[in-house]
């Protein structure tokens, strides 16, 4: 639970900006205005920040397993941030910094990454099924058994990630580029893989069945 000495009337009003490490465990802030506020480290495991704002935020490194974050302005610093299991539904990624973030077991129904910097981050498992994907950065990333069925990855950047397993059907692929990729028993029926980059990519066991490749 947060300290006694913490005034969340302030910081749910925006009047206070940095709070470094801060305990705010089970706090509710659903609503606040917390636009470019500095939270790196901070604990929000069960936080409810649901429909807050966190536009240009600063929480690289913070624990939010299990956070509500549903209709919430997301488009913040999240490096290294632990989201596990956290409820992102509707949430506002645009753009945002998940380097090296561990989404696993979080709820991303309707959530927009697009222009998101994903490199490195942890999205085993997720479900992205019909997410806008479109020019993220998901370098390195491992989606291994993932569901992006239908999802929109125009111009996404794949290289190096790890898709095995992962469920590409219907996907929008076009331009994307997926060099040097994994996709071991990916299922890509009738994705558009139009104009994508393929070079050095791992198709072993793919379904390719109606998969625009041309």
């Amino acid at each position: 639970m947060p300290s006694d000495a913490l005034d969340l009337t302030a910081l749910r009003s925006g009047q206070i900006r940095h709070l470094p490490g801060a305990d705010l465990e089970d706090t509710d802030l659903s609503g606040s205005n917390l636009t470019g506020v500095h939270l790196p480290g901070a604990n929000l495991v069960g936080a409810n920040l649901s429909h807050a704002s966190l536009a240009q935020a600063h929480l690289e490194g913070s624990n939010l397993m299990g956070a509500n974050l549903t209709g919430t302005d997301l488009r913040a610093n999240l490096w290294g941030a632990n989201l596990m299991q956290s409820d992102l539904t509707g949430a506002d990624l645009r753009g945002a910094n998940l380097r090296g973030a561990n989404l696993m077991g979080a709820c991303l129904s309707g959530v927009s990454l697009a222009g998101a910097f994903l490199s490195g981050s942890n999205l085993i498992g997720v479900n992205l099924q019909g997410v806008d994907l479109r020019g993220a950065d998901l370098r390195g990333a491992n989606l291994t058994d993932a569901n992006l069925k239908g999802a929109d990855c125009g111009q996404a950047d794949f290289q190096g990630a790890r898709l095995d397993n992962a469920n590409l059907e219907e996907a929008d692929l076009r331009q994307a580029n997926l060099s040097g990729a994994s996709l071991v028993g990916a299922n890509l029926l009738c994705a558009d893989l139009m104009g994508a980059q393929l070079e050095g990519v791992n198709l072993t066991g793919a379904c390719l069945v109606g998969t625009s490749l041309a």
